[in-house]
């Protein structure tokens, strides 16, 4: 049997596409998980500020994952089930609990979103004490286990994620000692360092690093160094957040090409990944968007994958993007002969004030002033005779 649709992760994205595809009219979808509940990282995130770009509400993470779960209906969600191999034309091969099987699809979308860097993909020196953890394992211990971990972690990083590791400490009764960032400012938006100071009573130090971490059985406390000098941190936890990577752990070991910038897989104009049965959307594109826009990612590679369907195959010619000087990175990777409105995606990976160009060859395309920070992406709107160019589109920043 050859299914219509299989969608690897049950996250925003997978259950955002589900639900697209089955209001469509597609009745033969299954979304594997490798959890034992839908719903992705949301699920242990008890603030509210969930569902906003999507539903248009103001919900806690729990409540967000349990509505996305629902607005699927009754399309097929086999948790429990792990994809150890992406295999040429749509077949994966699926550990669960009746064993190990492949299954065969028309198409199939990765939705696997993102992980936390941990510790020691950081190198962070010093013990190897308990107390060490990030953002999404205290979260589950303290919303789903009911646990008070530490009472005066250090809260390592500034991106969005780790002020939610603030307010979740808030709940649980924690106080955490400080706030660090290696960088000059805070990476998530201002004034979330005001917030974590006057609203949290948490002091953040920008332009501090790590120098160990000591403790036997557990944290005892922390060397940074701050101002040229190296300081000591009384604190019996560490809360290492963010610098996320999207989760393409198995996808690594296929055919499928990754992106160098990214760290995800490329895609085209379309979701598509260089093996056409296969199509990607949301966080494991690339580290980190809001839930919300994850979610209107895996709507619209649901709708590419409806035309999919319905044509006899994919656009055969592409004209490919590259990210040039001052760029992090950019998506998608290839721009196919599709007719519609072309997006391009990047990051820049500190401040960059400069004139951004889109160029092919010698032709340059677009041209503008930006003043961009690593937290905002930037979006270009190209026009559709781009799909024309004769030579690779490079898009970069020059002072």
């Amino acid at each position: 049997m050859i299914r219509a649709v299989t969608i690897v992760g049950a996250g925003p994205a997978g259950l955002t596409a589900a639900r697209t595809l089955h209001q469509a009219g597609v009745k033969d979808v299954l979304v594997v998980e490798r959890n034992g509940e839908a719903g992705g990282l949301p699920r242990f995130c008890g603030h509210p500020g969930w569902g906003m770009l999507d539903f248009h509400r103001f919900w806690s993470g729990p409540t967000y994952a349990r509505k996305l779960v629902e607005a699927a209906g009754d399309v097929e969600i086999r948790t429990n089930s792990s994809v150890v191999a992406f295999q040429r034309g749509g077949v994966l091969v699926v550990n669960g609990s009746g064993g190990t099987e492949r299954v065969q699809s028309r198409a199939v979308l990765i939705t696997t979103g993102i992980r936390e860097t941990s510790r020691a993909a950081r190198l962070i020196s010093g013990t190897r004490p308990w107390g060490v953890t990030t953002t999404g394992a205290f979260q589950e211990m303290v919303y789903r286990g009911g646990m008070t971990p530490f009472r005066r972690p250090a809260v390592i990083g500034t991106e969005l994620v780790s002020f939610s590791a603030l307010l979740t400490a808030r709940h649980a009764g924690i106080k955490p000692v400080a706030m660090i960032e290696a960088g000059r400012r805070i990476v998530a938006r201002r004034p979330g360092d005001l917030v974590a100071r006057m609203l949290l009573g948490v002091p953040v130090w920008t332009d501090t690093s790590i120098v160990r971490i000591e403790g036997r059985d557990r944290v005892t406390g922390m060397v940074v160094s701050r101002g040229g000098r190296e300081e000591r941190i009384d604190c019996d936890g560490v809360i290492v957040t963010g610098k996320f990577t999207p989760e393409t752990g198995v996808l690594r070991m296929s055919h499928i090409d990754i992106d160098e910038g990214t760290d995800g897989p490329s895609i085209d104009t379309g979701w598509r990944c260089s093996d056409p049965a296969y199509f990607a959307a949301g966080n494991v594109l690339r580290p980190v968007e809001h839930s919300g826009r994850a979610a209107e990612e895996g709507a619209l590679a649901a709708r590419a994958i409806l035309r999919s369907l319905r044509e006899s195959g994919p656009a055969g010619s592409f004209v490919p993007v590259r990210a040039g000087t001052g760029l992090r990175y950019v998506y998608p990777q290839r721009i196919n002969a599709d007719h519609g409105p072309v997006k391009l995606y990047g990051r820049v990976s500190e401040n960059r004030r400069g004139t951004l160009r889109v160029s092919s060859g010698s032709r340059v395309i677009l041209e503008k002033s930006v003043n961009l920070l690593p937290e905002r992406r930037l979006t270009l709107h190209l026009p559709e005779s781009v799909r024309l160019a004769s030579e690779a589109l490079c898009v970069s920043i020059e002072p």
